[in-house]
C-alpha cells in the first residue's frame, strides 16, 4: 500500500497544507488543503473518504473536490464518493456545509437516488473495508466526536492517531497489531501546553507520557504530525530532548521522524 502525503500541517502557510493523506489512488484520510496539489485525474479516482472528525482544517477541500470533478464523475457514471464518518461528524457537515448556503447539499445532487457523495457512518472500533484495504475505526479523545484510522498493509498497519489527546484506550488497541508506521499529531510546543490541554491536542510533555505506554516489545516509525507553522521548530526541539537517552547517549529512545507534504511510503 501506498501512503502519499498531501498535508500534515495544524493549519496553512507557504508550504504548509493541512491534514489528508492519499492511500494507493483511491482513498483518501481526511480532506484538508492538501487535497488541492491533485490534478484533477487524481480526484477522479478517489472513490472513499475516511473522515476523523468534522474539524476545518481536515475537511475544508471535501465540497471543493466535489464540485472539481462532479461533472466528470457524472459522465462517467463511477457513482457516489463514499465519505465515511462517525454519525455526528456527518451531522455536522449536513448542518454546516452541506447546507445549501455555504456549499450545495452533494448527497442530493443530481438526485437522492444517485447523488454525488454518499455518508457512510461507521462507529469506533468498527473494522470495515473500503477498496479492498481493511480499516479499523480507533478511538480518539478530542472537542468533537473523532477516531484514529488502523489501514492493514502488507509490512503491517498504518497507523494514524487522527486529533487528540491523552488517549489510553488507543494504545491498548495499537499494542495489539502489528504496526508498520505510527502518524501522531503534535499540534503545540510545550509553552502552549495549556491550550494543547483545553483544545485536546498533544504537545511535547504529553507526547512523551503517550509514547510511553507502547509495548517494549514493539519498535516502529513514529511520525510528527499537525504542528501549528509558527511552533514547528520549537516543537521538534523539544521532541527531540525529551527522546534523549537519559544518559545523554546521542540515540534517542523512539524512531520519531517528521512528515511534509509530498513525501510518500509504501507499506
Amino acid at each position: 500500500m501506498r501512503v502519499k502525503v498531501l498535508g500534515c500541517s495544524g493549519a496553512i502557510a507557504q508550504g504548509c497544507r493541512t491534514t489528508s493523506f492519499l492511500l494507493d489512488d483511491d482513498v483518501l484520510v481526511d480532506a484538508g488543503t492538501g487535497v488541492g496539489d491533485l490534478a484533477l485525474d487524481d480526484m477522479l479516482r478517489i472513490r472513499h473518504v475516511l473522515l476523523t472528525h468534522s474539524h476545518l482544517d481536515h475537511v475544508a477541500s471535501l465540497p471543493l473536490m466535489l464540485d472539481a470533478v462532479a461533472s466528470r464523475r457524472l459522465a462517467a457514471g463511477l457513482g457516489p464518493l463514499q465519505v465515511h464518518a462517525l454519525p455526528a461528524t456527518i451531522a455536522a457537515l449536513e448542518a454546516h456545509v452541506f447546507n445549501n448556503v455555504i456549499w450545495p447539499n452533494f448527497a442530493v445532487i443530481p438526485n437522492a437516488q444517485a447523488p454525488l457523495m454518499r455518508f457512510v457512518p461507521i462507529q469506533v472500533g468498527q473494522i470495515f473495508t473500503v477498496a479492498g484495504k481493511t480499516v479499523e475505526a480507533l478511538p480518539a479523545v478530542h472537542t468533537v466526536p473523532a477516531v484514529g484510522y488502523a489501514v492493514a498493509a502488507p509490512q503491517g498497519h498504518w497507523v494514524f492517531s487522527g486529533d487528540t489527546e491523552r488517549n489510553p484506550a488507543f494504545w491498548a488497541r495499537v499494542n495489539d497489531l502489528p504496526v508498520a508506521m505510527l502518524v501522531i499529531e503534535t499540534a503545540f510546543s510545550d509553552r502552549e501546553r495549556d491550550l494543547a490541554r483545553r483544545s485536546l491536542h498533544l504537545a511535547p510533555s504529553t507526547l512523551a507520557a503517550e509514547l510511553d505506554q507502547i509495548a517494549r516489545r514493539n519498535a516502529y516509525p513514529i511520525y510528527i504530525t499537525h504542528t501549528k507553522p509558527a511552533e514547528t521548530g520549537l516543537i521538534m526541539e523539544e521532541i527531540a530532548r525529551f527522546d534523549a537517552m537519559p544518559d545523554g547517549d546521542s540515540e534517542a529512545r523512539h524512531d520519531i521522524r517528521w512528515l511534509a507534504a509530498g513525501m510518500s511510503f509504501e507499506l
